[in-house]
């Protein structure tokens, strides 16, 4: 979401630090250039211009100017103030002594609170909580149809009580439910419209004055840009918000919403989420530092060992540790790395966590999903010896090979010569030797 505001932000400082020391006047003209990318980005004007100022304002003192990396405190300063914009620190979900807690969805129609909502459940349960799934938008058929269904697939249980009861009714009736059989959490999937009215503000009252939630979430889509401060600041206008959860921040939106939204509100923004599917990658809490890092292109390897955690195997890779320094791993152990860093999320999306790869990340060329299911199909086209003997494959082999896996011969050879390049590098690498550029390690991947 943030690739457009990243980029620029990147050359801006690239700009400043091929000057040495820095004057007022490159300061000044250096964050005319920011204005320009956070304004490009969709960010709110007010927050724009009382960022830039404050980031002026300390870049242009003496500490920085007489620096011997000056652009380096510059990107220090940008770095706190945008942490600072975005929320300063991790704001968890409340919760209610004696429970169950409940958390109120809401949002305008087609912010995909419905999926967030069983987002929200799985992790939740991930914790060890007991969920409960409510059903209170009886405007809609379909999305009482939606949540029993992702809820029979999670199995986490749903309250339903179809589209004649009243929501306030069947939120109460649903709180009962959780305290007779010992649930947790009440997560309440409230109906939204196309634009913020007076009967829907009025529900939405009455729920509140039904169950007294803990939390009033509001989901925000991130690709309705600046509309989504004036969404915000209607519905925390009526129901005093708690929260502010943005979904489809892997969108092509320019990002300014999520940088805008807490900054007009003073709502703190909880977490993000990113496509349909509901899997334990597609909802992670909002951290403003980890935000702050990823825009600035310097990564977020701590939410990267977050998602890695949730997936690998301690022993397995101490064991898949120890042959990549050998040199000795083989095609059976690189199609389960593969199929592990997939459960992680879109390969591109990956890099782009690890500080240095945000460029590598979005270069085509380099980093292709196709490229990746091609060698996918070539490995399994393959016997378990040849996996494991990658000095197996020549000439039959390598046409059979080829035909079973839909590809050219010439794939299967370059395939096969590049595994064993990455082999001695990886040898050479685990020996102390230097490596390779990651940019080169990509294209040798290709």
């Amino acid at each position: 979401m943030f690739e457009s505001l990243s980029d620029r932000l990147q050359t801006v400082f690239q700009k400043l630090s091929g000057k040495g020391k820095l004057t007022e006047d490159d300061v000044r003209e250096g964050m005319k250039q920011v204005r320009l990318a956070l304004l490009e980005a969709d960010v709110n004007f007010k927050v724009v211009k009382e960022f830039v100022a404050k980031v002026t304002e300390q870049a242009i003192g003496e500490e920085v100017t007489k620096s011997l990396t000056p652009a380096q405190q510059v990107v220090k300063i940008v770095n706190q103030e945008l942490i600072e914009l975005l929320g300063n620190a991790n704001v968890p979900l409340l919760e209610a002594k004696p429970g169950p807690t409940v958390l109120m969805m809401v949002g305008l129609q087609g912010s995909g609170k419905t999926t967030l909502s069983a987002k929200l459940a799985l992790y939740l349960r991930k914790k060890g909580k007991r969920p409960l799934l409510v059903a209170a938008d009886v405007y809609r058929p379909a999305a009482i149809t939606q949540l029993e269904s992702l809820g029979k697939q999670l199995n986490i249980p749903v309250h339903s009580e179809g589209t004649s009861a009243k929501p306030p009714a069947i939120a109460r009736n649903a709180l009962q439910r959780a305290r007779a059989e010992g649930l947790n959490y009440v997560i309440v999937d409230t109906a939204g419209r196309l634009q913020i009215d007076e009967t829907l503000m009025a529900e939405l009252e009455q729920i509140v004055a039904a169950v007294n939630p803990t939390e009033k979430l509001l989901v925000v889509d991130a690709m309705i840009g600046q509309e989504a401060v004036r969404v915000a600041e209607e519905f925390n206008r009526r129901v005093s918000l708690t929260g502010v959860v943005m979904t489809k921040v892997d969108g092509d939106a320019r990002g300014g919403a999520a940088l805008s939204v807490r900054a007009v509100t003073g709502v703190p923004i909880k977490f993000l989420g990113t496509g349909e599917k509901v899997d334990a990658n597609t909802l992670e809490p909002f951290h403003p530092e980890r935000l702050a890092s990823r825009i600035l292109g310097m990564g977020d390897v701590l939410s990267l060992i977050e998602r890695a955690e949730q997936i690998y195997d301690e022993e397995q890779a101490k064991k898949m540790q120890k042959k990549l320094v050998k040199g000795s791993f083989d095609f059976e152990d690189f199609l389960n790395a593969m199929q592990q860093m997939r459960k992680l999320g879109p390969l591109q999306q990956i890099l782009a966590m690890i500080p240095g790869m945000s460029q590598i990340s979005r270069d085509e060329e380099l980093v292709s999903e196709k490229d990746m299911k091609k060698i996918e199909a070539i490995i399994f086209s393959m016997t378990k010896q040849e996996r494991r003997n990658p000095d197996l494959i020549k000439g039959r082999r390598k046409e059979r090979i080829a035909k079973g896996s839909g590809t050219q011969l010439q794939d299967v050879t370059a395939l096969v010569s590049q595994f064993k390049q990455m082999q001695r590098m990886m040898k050479k690498m685990g020996g102390g030797g230097k490596g390779l550029d990651p940019r080169e390690l990509m294209r040798r991947m290709r």
